[in-house]
């Protein structure tokens, strides 16, 4: 399953190398820059998670944790500076050694898989600098739609609230072939450690992605993720760092996609595993 999907991620790799030139919203459009008043961002992205190695179980069966996020954001300043919008989750998780993409059965059985809407977050982005407009920041409120994180042994989602804000920031380089993308998070999750493993913790993922771009429409990317989870009263703190290569394609001047593997190189109290995810973006002009 890994090999096809590696396959078809190279296929589309070489495939973008033949798109013709046409205004680039994948070089413009980074989640640093904002939308213009009136315009509409939708993205929908997928992630496949699959995890083998986990210290918290006593054997090495497959789990897998499937992720849809729907992300909906529009521009309300004339001069660029501020989008509102609103996310929310999707997911499908189960355990028990089945395949990779077993989740999308959206099934709930008892012991096996559980399948909702897990959480629905009120954003606002905002340029903070008039003259930076490669500098963002976005805060997200989280609102957790799980009653329990875990039910016969099988995880959902966690129920903490997460003020969550993300500060992003892009360079290209002069030559324009090259883009430097990073994003730093502040997770904030609270509610009563009783109730679930992150409540009053936080998250601290730092990521940064080098994007060449062999043609307009067309980019491949590494990326890397250092994560943190801090003890803030709940006695449990983890790490982990993961790395990737990802590509994305320009269809049209509104659609884009995107198609990524990454993998848990290593952790500290934390489960490690790989990902595959794919997604869908339709930017209005």
């Amino acid at each position: 399953m890994k090999n096809n999907y590696v396959f078809a991620l190279l296929v589309a790799i070489v495939i973008s190398f033949s798109a013709t030139a046409q205004e680039s919203n994948i070089r413009t459009y980074t989640p640093s820059k904002l939308l213009k008043q009136g315009q509409w961002d939708v993205k929908w992205f997928n992630n496949f998670y699959s995890e083998t190695e986990n210290p918290f179980r006593n054997n090495n069966d497959r789990e897998n944790y499937f992720t849809s996020t729907f992300e909906i954001f529009r521009g309300f300043s004339e001069n660029s500076r501020l989008n509102f919008g609103l996310v929310f989750n999707v997911k499908s998780n189960n355990i028990g050694d089945k395949s990779w993409f077993s989740p999308l059965e959206l099934k709930n059985e008892t012991g096996v898989s559980r399948v909702g809407l897990t959480s629905i977050a009120p954003s606002v982005s905002f340029q903070p600098f008039k003259n930076i407009g490669n500098f963002s920041i976005r805060s997200s409120i989280f609102i957790p739609l799980v009653a329990n994180e875990t039910e016969n042994n099988v995880f959902l989602d966690k129920n903490s609230f997460v003020w969550d804000t993300k500060f992003f920031y892009d360079y290209t380089l002069p030559s324009g072939d090259f883009q430097i993308f990073t994003e730093i998070d502040t997770q904030l999750n609270f509610g009563d450690k009783e109730e679930g493993f992150a409540n009053n913790s936080l998250g601290l993922p730092v990521s940064a992605f080098l994007s060449y771009f062999p043609t307009n429409k067309s980019t491949i990317y590494f990326q890397a993720q250092q994560y943190f989870l801090i003890d803030l009263g709940n006695d449990f703190g983890q790490e982990f760092t993961q790395l990737g290569i990802g590509a994305k394609y320009q269809i049209s001047s509104k659609i884009n996609l995107e198609t990524s593997y990454t993998n848990f190189v290593r952790g500290s109290d934390s489960g490690l595993g790989e990902t595959i995810n794919f997604g869908l973006r339709f930017l209005s002009n």
